[in-house]
């Protein structure tokens, strides 16, 4: 075979599992939070951002490592060690977050889909919304029936790659300036309920529980053992710089677009695109709108695998997509995602919103690997290190202030104390 060819096959045998962490935090959430943090902050949240994705890359490793390393999966292990009621709790608190995530982001990658269709059409009314909504929630399920696990890692990787290539691309149309850039990376105190809002969206959107906790599951699929921990290492690496990446350069074209341009802050996907047009073409927009729909597919059957491997993962079985609790539970995601499309409600608030409710499970799931990966009965010889300890040690401190900045975003909103 030729060299080129071995290249490609190790590159995307590097890019495995860690694309599932793609796919479950990129979405069309956070592309939404992204792009309204950058219409209404600038860049000046980058530093949230770039915190969140470096603990999430040690927090991939710390699962990873610690399912390479014994066998064992991320439920059943909370279930053995610290008993059912935490093991339940956890698994509870991913399912519910995911799900009430599911129907905004299933509303928002429909509607961006129509609007789309709208640049050729533009007779059409909501009633495709619905229909777009119910083929995307029916290709994702038709997938989850007939699929294994290569072919959804083929899936991902291929509309991963898509969405990244957009965003990018779209910044050679609309960007910040290199001081906004820079500045981005200082850490401010925030001083609106938005700000926190947005800072704990950020976390609970690219700092996602399932991301590490399902982990475990994706390694044993993909059929890894010990002996591959230095490849586990760098698909964490690459999972993070492209959940950095991608999400940075979405935050830069809604600033370079909107604020740089005195605009109004943008309140859903479809600002964006219609701002984008103007200033770039349809062509820019155009680029843009795939990505977002991209970024809403690439979510969509990651979030309706999670109560299915959340239960497997608790009666210490694999990942099997032919099951028929596998298939009810997936069934039931279908149906959660089609309200929004159907009540017609405005997505993008409850979407943010969603996002923030996450950050409360971040310290369960990081306090317990901490412990676990530290714990020589578990761990033997291969304990956690200086360097990993500290990783994990600053990525709980941090949850506790982004949990912390979640409860003010939500009491404020909300008119409490």
């Amino acid at each position: 075979m030729p060299k080129t060819g071995n290249w490609l096959l190790r590159l995307l045998f590097i890019y495995g599992p860690g694309i599932f962490c793609v796919g479950y935090t990129i979405g069309t959430g956070s592309v939404t939070s992204m792009i309204v943090a950058g219409s209404e902050h600038g860049m000046g949240l980058l530093w949230v951002l770039a915190l969140s994705c470096l603990f999430s890359g040690v927090l991939m490793e710390a699962y990873g490592r610690f399912a390479l390393v014994t066998g064992w999966t991320s439920i059943s292990i909370f279930r053995s060690e610290f008993g059912r009621f935490f093991a339940i709790l956890v698994a509870l608190m991913i399912v519910l977050g995911q799900w009430t995530c599911l129907s905004g982001l299933v509303g928002l990658s429909s509607g961006a889909v129509v609007e789309g269709i709208q640049m050729f059409f533009p007779q059409i009314g909501h009633w495709a919304v619905v229909i777009t909504a119910a083929i995307l929630l029916l290709s994702a399920y038709l997938l989850l029936w007939f699929g294994n696990y290569k072919r959804f890692e083929t899936v991902l990787v291929l509309l991963v790659t898509m969405m990244g290539l957009s965003f990018i691309l779209s910044l050679f149309y609309v960007h910040p300036t290199a001081v906004q850039v820079v500045n981005g990376f200082l850490p401010t105190v925030p001083d609106s309920a938005q700000e926190y809002l947005m800072i704990a969206a950020f976390v609970g959107t690219t700092m996602a529980a399932p991301t590490f906790v399902v982990r475990p599951i994706l390694l044993k699929a993909k059929g890894w053992t010990s002996s591959d921990r230095s490849l586990q290492t760098k698909d964490v690496i690459v999972s993070a710089v492209i959940m950095f990446i991608v999400s940075a350069s979405i935050m830069a074209c809604s600033t370079g677009a909107i604020l740089n341009q005195g605009g109004q802050p943008v309140q859903s996907i479809n600002d964006m695109i219609e701002t984008l047009r103007p200033l770039a073409g349809d062509f820019a927009a155009g680029v843009f709108l795939i990505g977002a729909v991209a970024a809403g597919l690439s979510s969509l059957f990651p979030i309706m695998m999670v109560a299915p491997l959340m239960t497997a993962d608790y009666c210490g079985e694999g990942l099997n997509a032919q099951t028929r609790t596998f298939r009810i539970l997936a069934g039931i995601a279908c149906l959660i995602g089609m309200t929004v499309p159907i009540l017609g409600a405005n997505p993008v608030f409850v979407q943010v919103l969603t996002q923030v409710s996450q950050v409360f499970v971040l310290p369960l799931v990081i306090g317990g690997i901490t412990i676990l990966v530290n714990r020589p009965s578990v761990m033997g010889k291969h304990r956690a290190g200086f360097f990993l300890n500290a990783g994990l040690f600053f990525a709980f401190f941090f949850s506790l202030i982004i949990s912390y900045c979640g409860i003010i975003a939500i009491s404020k909103t909300f008119g409490g104390f």
